[in-house]
């Protein structure tokens, strides 16, 4: 390798990454949730490739192990267009939850499947998050035994030795490691970032390009430049549950990304990082051939297993944004019920939302046979939602569900076998000793929990909550149930009546998360007062009435209620 790096070419590096990958999301998002969102790297991947082509530049892109085992043929095709791959890690995690052995691992692995996926050597790192000189320079020894050529992950502070905000060797255990830093300026009290990505959207675009201006002129070491792809997204979903700081940092001037870069690539002359250091050559790999390779289809066997048929209804009002996270979920929880002996079909019931949530939903369910989709005339109210989809269903088994996914709708196929011979509902609770909650506001818990609390002292079913929208009922349990709240209410009130009916009720800990998308449908203060009038109510049939008796068996009943229109 040459320990001369050429001067005055400027490095342009590009981080293959999705917004449900960033940090910024990272205390809302989990890892076993991202194939449940919509998507958007490809497009944005193709984006930057098609925007680098206009002005002839090469870049080293950074590529999650996870996306290139999604989509290997993306990767290949960056490669085949004359582009750099390296390593951002496999998931998108801070290497201080990670062991040095860990570590290993993940970079073994990413490497496995980006050499496979690419055709090239993977000589290059930079890590998910920014790492620190003074903190994290483990690294270096790990990226040299691994065969890492160069690193990219170092942002240099007041406290870094000036050497070392630029280009500069590491020597570790005999092997030579190249360490290319952020770009920084000096500004007497500290080092100001001014690499790109982020920092040329939140500081004004006039100080940068003055700063990069600057660095040119006064030194000989490579500025380098980085993005996302998906900054160049200014229409990508919105996580509306990220604290405002979250969203100023992740969505503020997006809008302005394409012309900065378009600016950037036009003033300088860029490269990739093992272009600059005259690797580029070793890069290529020699694959065996494939072409003798004969796939052999396997032959698949008809599936002759019987199986327990459950509906599961979804009310939807106003989420048009969030059917795209509820379909890729669904593909998932559908085939783990199938897997469970379950045959489950859907009854998605729109509320007469006032944005496109019936058309979206007709475009992504429509074709598929176990789907129907109702529309109620008026809006109604999440539980008369509920109650359409239950009459709605032609199975025993019935389950309702958030269409925001706040509980996870995998869960059912260990609630489902709850629902013995005997028991009329099992719902999910939170405040079970056994359940939890993330990021879910403080508000929305202590209303819920007092609610609860009140609750407990006015029905027979001692339960930690009464008022999740996730559940399975025995249709012929509920089916004929006199509702009078068709909001928010209506949730505790078929809870409450089927316990003064003398129904059995089991209740399944399970975590409650915040929604990701939109805005909640509650009206606090409305709610806070239609409890206290519901539990008067509950409380005098309670003391005044007789048990009614649940009639068993699924009837006939296939009217639609008159409040919705096929």
């Amino acid at each position: 390798m040459n320990n001369t790096p050429k001067p005055k070419r400027h490095l342009l590096t590009v981080l293959v990454e999705d917004y449900f990958h960033v940090g910024a999301f990272d205390k809302l998002i989990q890892q076993r949730n991202w194939s449940n969102f919509e998507p958007r790297y490809e497009q944005n991947t193709r984006k930057t490739l098609d925007l680098l082509d206009e002005s002839g530049t090469k870049a080293t892109f950074f590529v999650l192990g996870w996306i290139a085992e999604q989509n290997p043929q993306l990767i290949r095709e960056i490669a085949s267009r004359g582009h750099e791959i390296a390593s951002r890690g496999f998931y998108h995690r801070s290497l201080s939850q990670l062991t040095t052995e860990e570590i290993r691992e993940d970079l073994r692995k990413t490497n496995s499947v980006l050499q496979a996926a690419s055709g090239q050597k993977i000589v290059g790192y930079r890590a998910a998050e920014k790492l620190s000189f003074e903190k994290d320079d483990r690294i270096f020894e790990i990226l040299a035994d691994e065969g890492f050529a160069y690193d990219a992950s170092f942002v240099p502070t007041k406290q870094t030795e000036n050497r070392r905000r630029f280009a500069h060797q590491i020597h570790k255990g005999g092997k030579a490691l190249w360490e290319f830093p952020y770009s920084t300026r000096n500004l007497g009290l500290g080092l100001l970032p001014i690499s790109g990505g982020n920092y040329f959207r939140q500081i004004p675009y006039t100080l940068m390009r003055h700063a990069v201006r600057d660095w040119t002129s006064r030194y000989e070491e490579p500025f380098v430049f980085y993005f996302h792809v998906w900054e160049l997204d200014p229409e990508q979903p919105r996580i509306s549950a990220a604290s405002r700081y979250n969203r100023v940092r992740h969505y503020r001037k997006l809008d302005k990304m394409e012309w900065i870069i378009r600016e950037n690539l036009e003033l300088y002359d860029f490269c990739g990082v093992a272009e600059h250091l005259d690797l580029k050559k070793e890069l290529k790999l020699e694959f065996p051939a494939h072409a003798d390779r004969i796939a052999i289809e396997p032959v698949s066997k008809p599936d002759t297993k019987e199986r327990t048929e459950v509906t599961i209804t979804i009310p939807c009002y106003n989420e048009a944004e969030t059917l795209p996270y509820l379909a890729n979920t669904l593909k998932s929880v559908e085939e783990e019920l199938l897997d469970a002996g379950y045959s489950p079909s859907f009854v998605f019931v729109d509320d007469k939302s006032t944005d496109d949530t019936f058309e979206r939903l007709t475009n992504i369910f429509e074709k598929r046979d176990n789907v129907r989709i109702l529309q109620h005339r008026v809006n109604s109210g999440v539980a008369a939602g509920i109650m359409s989809g239950i009459k709605a269903a032609e199975t025993e088994i019935v389950c309702s569900m958030d269409c925001d996914c706040t509980y996870d709708p995998h869960e059912l196929k260990k609630m489902i076998p709850l629902l013995r011979e005997d028991v009329s509902m099992v719902t999910a609770s939170p405040y079970h000793r056994s359940g939890g909650v993330r990021n879910v506001p403080e508000w929305r818990l202590f209303l819920s929990k007092g609610a609860s609390w009140l609750y407990r002292r006015a029905l027979s079913a001692k339960l930690s909550t009464y008022t999740s929208c996730f559940r399975v009922y025995r249709r012929s349990s509920v089916i004929d149930l006199d509702i009078k709240e068709n909001g928010f209410l209506g949730v505790a009130e078929m809870l409450g009546k089927l316990d003064l009916r003398g129904g059995k009720i089991i209740e399944y800990p399970a975590v409650l998360e915040v929604r990701l998308f939109g805005i909640s449908k509650m009206k606090t203060v409305r709610t806070i007062f239609g409890h206290l009038k519901l539990l008067s109510r509950l409380s005098k049939d309670r003391f005044f009435r007789k048990n009614e008796v649940i009639k068993p068996s699924l009837t006939k009943e296939k009217e639609i209620n008159e409040k919705f229109v096929k």
